[in-house]
């Protein structure tokens, strides 16, 4: 690397840390604003606030707002570079526009691959720490101890096993009513009902009340009637809680499993997690493109000066943010692939970043 490499990476890096640093204070200061009251009636100190909850929620920001402030530091640097006509003494000087871009190539792949190692598992304990504090503090959630209750819970434990569950008390970790049904050859051979279930933290299993036993054999059908039964189950409590947190909590590894065991299982809406965890690899990539597009846009000194470049900047985020957002709803809600959905903003912003590329003056 020569010197002027070394002076525009360096100048890339601080950039970027010192408007991260800015704006995470600025997120900070918004959020402490909005949460003031609940903040107040959760009875915890500033200690306490600050370990429980803000410890999660700035690694959350920096994964939320990473390639955005990646760009700002981008476009802010180099309109300063091309105002005072150092760009141009470094094209004079005999380096080709593309030997220009190569610390800027560089810096990007540094940050997307720490943006890429914080997704696996930095970020996702942060949000962990966040998450349980805003449904514990900040969701408004019953805490009188009655409990979040569903109707009706359908999974598939095994390849082979259905099971319900019947108005399931996540507090109490109970149920009002169970039934599971296992097949062979497309007929059902095993059938079990039971008034009630409860989690029994002792054996790790579940307990069910006033069961009824029913096993096919060509014999025939045996009944059998029993007040308790203990039942291994491919379920945990936690399996059944809900938490719209979730996706965001998991690491990469912890989250393709779960996605995983929910196929098995037979669940659907699993397009959110898909999207979240094909986004951790898509994300990092849209750094590089950020990086290299506004690295194109504000090398060309104009008479607006950096307030253009800026300007022009912010439009560009907005639309690659509202192209990342479509994408992830059209998954979520409709039938659109997730990991088209993911990629999507990349790859339209790879057409963006090629034409600005072949505009730039070189």
């Amino acid at each position: 690397m020569k010197k002027v490499d070394v002076y525009i990476l360096k100048m890339f890096l601080v950039t970027f840390f010192f408007s991260m640093v800015l704006f995470t204070f600025i997120a900070i200061a918004v959020d402490a604003s909005e949460h003031t009251q609940d903040f107040v009636k959760s009875g915890q100190s500033f200690n306490q606030i600050v370990a429980n909850y803000y410890i999660g929620f700035v690694p959350y920001i920096w994964g939320l707002l990473f390639p955005l402030f990646v760009f700002i530091a981008v476009i802010y640097f180099t309109s300063r570079m091309a105002a005072r006509s150092e760009i141009v003494a470094i094209l004079a000087g005999g380096s080709s526009y593309n030997r220009f871009l190569r610390p800027y190539i560089l810096g990007g792949i540094i940050l997307a691959a720490l943006l890429f190692l914080a997704n696996r598992e930095f970020i996702p304990k942060g949000n962990e720490i966040r998450g349980n504090f805003q449904v514990k503090y900040l969701d408004g959630i019953d805490r009188s101890g009655g409990g979040s209750f569903q109707d009706t819970y359908y999974r598939r434990s095994d390849s082979n096993s259905y099971l319900g569950i019947r108005y399931y008390d996540s507090v109490q970790k109970s149920a009002g009513g169970f039934f599971l049904h296992r097949t062979k050859d497309n007929k059902v051979v095993y059938n079990l009902r039971a008034e009630g279930m409860k989690w029994d933290t002792a054996q790790k299993n579940w307990q069910l009340t006033n069961a009824v036993e029913r096993k096919v054999t060509p014999e025939g059908e045996i009944i059998t009637r029993l007040s308790t039964l203990n039942l291994n189950l491919n379920i945990k409590p936690s399996d059944l809680k809900k938490d719209k947190y979730l996706k965001d909590k998991l690491t990469t590894t912890q989250l393709k499993s779960f996605i995983q065991l929910e196929e098995l299982r037979g669940s659907e809406g699993l397009n959110t997690l898909k999207v979240e965890r094909f986004r951790r690899s898509a994300t990092p990539v849209s750094v590089i493109l950020l990086t290299l597009i506004g690295a194109v846009i504000a090398s060309r000194k104009n008479r607006g000066g950096g307030g253009l470049h800026i300007a022009t900047g912010f439009i560009i985020a907005s639309l690659f943010i509202l192209t990342d957002r479509f994408s992830s709803t059209f998954s979520i809600k409709g039938n659109f692939p997730p990991l088209l959905a993911a990629w999507t903003p990349n790859l339209i912003f790879s057409v963006v970043a090629l034409w600005f590329y072949k505009k730039a003056q070189k």
